[in-house]
């Protein structure tokens, strides 16, 4: 007969449970990363902004605003996710803009840019970065 301590399995739960909660683009590194992702979801958004200015309607244009958000934020992560995983140090060596053409572009897709602003000129910036980290990403594709 086994004799449990309170104490003693309070100790040994704590030594077992995880000490960090991490999350990632997949649970298994699939290897399958693509520009297009975070593309797509910035022509959504660029298309969300477009349809709330062409509708007086105020549940329609509430609707929309949350939707934008929810879009943008899918475009940072698509973006960070090409960013931390799928970029190398050599990319960066050879594309030395890279870094700060990512920075522009989550910066495009947060807060200071769709994630706040129904500006199509902002959405439309944003597509531009993301066309530029696409080339990139072909060329490093390439070779």
């Amino acid at each position: 007969m086994i004799r449990y301590e309170k104490g003693r399995c309070r100790v040994l739960a704590k030594l077992l449970r995880p000490k960090t909660t991490v999350s990632a683009h997949c649970d298994l590194p699939c290897g399958v990363y693509d520009p297009a992702q975070a593309r797509i979801e910035a022509e959504s958004v660029k298309a969300i902004i477009e349809k709330y200015h062409a509708n007086e309607d105020p549940v329609f244009r509430a609707r929309a605003i949350g939707i934008k958000e929810q879009r943008s934020n899918l475009v940072k992560e698509h973006l960070w996710v090409l960013w931390t995983d799928y970029f190398k140090p050599p990319h960066f060596e050879k594309y030395p803009q890279l870094n700060q053409l990512f920075n522009e572009a989550t910066k495009l897709a947060g807060a200071a840019g769709t994630k706040q602003s129904l500006d199509v000129k902002v959405a439309e910036d944003l597509l531009s970065k993301i066309s530029e980290i696409d080339k990139i990403f072909w060329e490093t594709k390439q070779a």
